[in-house]
C-alpha cells in the first residue's frame, strides 16, 4: 500500500500548494501604471474622483430568472443638443443595453448576427408594421424572439450653471496704499496674488424604454428614467503656487447609468 499521505505535514503542505496555485489563475489581471505621476497627490486625487465615475455592475433583482428572447433595435437621439449628437448615435446606446440585458439574465439575439434584418426589423417596428413583423420573425434564431426593446434619449440638456471665484489684486492694491512703504508692497504682492475660482455645471439627460410584442407589434411597456450629470471645475492659486482641479461624469458613463436604470426597471417588473 502507498504511504505517500501518511504523513500529516506532507499532506497539508501539498493541499496548501494546490489551494494557493488555485488562488493565483483565479486572480483578475493587475496593470501598472506608467504615469510619471503615479502615486503623487495629484494622481491619488485624480483617481479618487475617476473611481466615482468607474463602471460598476448592477445586482439585477431578478437575475436568478431567465428572461425572454429579445431584439434591441436602435432608437432614436432626440435631443437638440449638438455636442451629445455628435457624441452619441443609437448603435451606441443599443451596445450598452445588449450588454446590460444580457447580465440582467435576458436572451439577447445580439444585432451583429442579424446582418441586412436589423434594418428590416427596425423598419417593421417602428412603422407598427404586423404583416412585416410576423414575416421577419419566422427566419431562423427570430422564431423564437417574444420582445424587440429600444432605448430612446428624449432629452439631453444643460440646465444650470454657477460660478465664484476672488481675484485678489483690487484688495492688495487697498491694503498696500493703507500700510505704505515695505509693508504695503508686501501687503500688495501677497494679497494681489490670491486668485480662486469655481465653475459648476448641471446636466439632465433623460431616457425612455419601450418593449413591443415581436408578434404583434404592439407595446408591452414602457418607462422613463432621468439623471443629472454635474460637471465642475476649481482653481486657487497664490504667490504662484497654482493648483487646479476638473472633472465630472462625462457623456459615455450617464447614458451607461441610464441603461442600467431602464434595465433595472425591465427586469424587476416585466420578467
Amino acid at each position: 500500500m502507498s504511504t505517500q499521505w501518511t504523513n500529516p505535514c506532507a499532506a497539508l503542505a501539498a493541499m496548501l500548494v494546490l489551494l494557493l496555485g488555485a488562488g493565483s489563475a483565479a486572480a483578475q489581471p493587475v496593470f501598472g501604471n506608467p504615469s510619471p505621476t503615479a502615486g503623487s497627490e495629484t494622481s491619488q486625487r485624480a483617481n479618487a474622483a475617476a473611481d466615482q465615475a468607474i463602471y460598476k455592475p448592477v445586482e439585477y433583482v431578478n437575475r436568478g430568472m431567465q428572461g425572454p428572447a429579445l431584439v434591441v433595435i436602435p432608437g432614436d437621439v432626440k435631443s437638440n443638443n449638438a455636442s451629445f449628437v455628435q457624441k452619441f448615435g443609437p448603435n451606441n446606446i443599443a451596445d450598452y443595453a445588449e450588454l446590460e440585458l444580457s447580465q440582467a439574465n435576458f436572451t439577447v439575439l445580439e444585432r451583429s448576427n442579424l446582418g441586412h434584418l436589423l434594418q428590416e426589423i427596425s423598419l417593421a417596428y417602428n412603422l407598427g408594421d404586423t404583416n412585416k413583423a410576423r414575416e421577419t420573425m419566422k427566419i431562423g434564431q427570430l422564431r423564437t424572439t417574444k420582445w424587440i426593446v429600444k432605448f430612446d434619449i428624449l432629452k439631453a440638456e444643460q440646465i444650470a450653471e454657477n460660478r465664484q471665484g476672488f481675484d485678489g489684486r483690487a484688495l492688495g492694491s487697498i491694503f498696500g496704499s493703507l500700510i505704505g512703504g515695505t509693508g504695503g508692497a508686501v501687503a500688495r504682492t501677497g494679497v494681489g496674488s490670491v486668485q480662486n475660482s469655481e465653475a459648476t455645471g448641471v446636466w439632465l439627460i433623460g431616457m425612455r424604454y419601450k418593449i413591443m410584442d415581436a408578434n404583434t407589434t404592439e407595446q408591452v411597456a414602457q418607462g422613463y428614467q432621468e439623471l443629472k450629470m454635474e460637471v465642475g471645475a476649481a482653481s486657487t492659486s497664490v504667490l504662484g503656487v497654482s493648483q487646479s482641479a476638473k472633472g465630472g461624469v462625462g457623456l459615455d458613463t450617464m447614458v451607461q447609468r441610464l441603461v442600467q436604470t431602464a434595465v433595472y426597471d425591465i427586469d424587476s417588473k416585466y420578467k
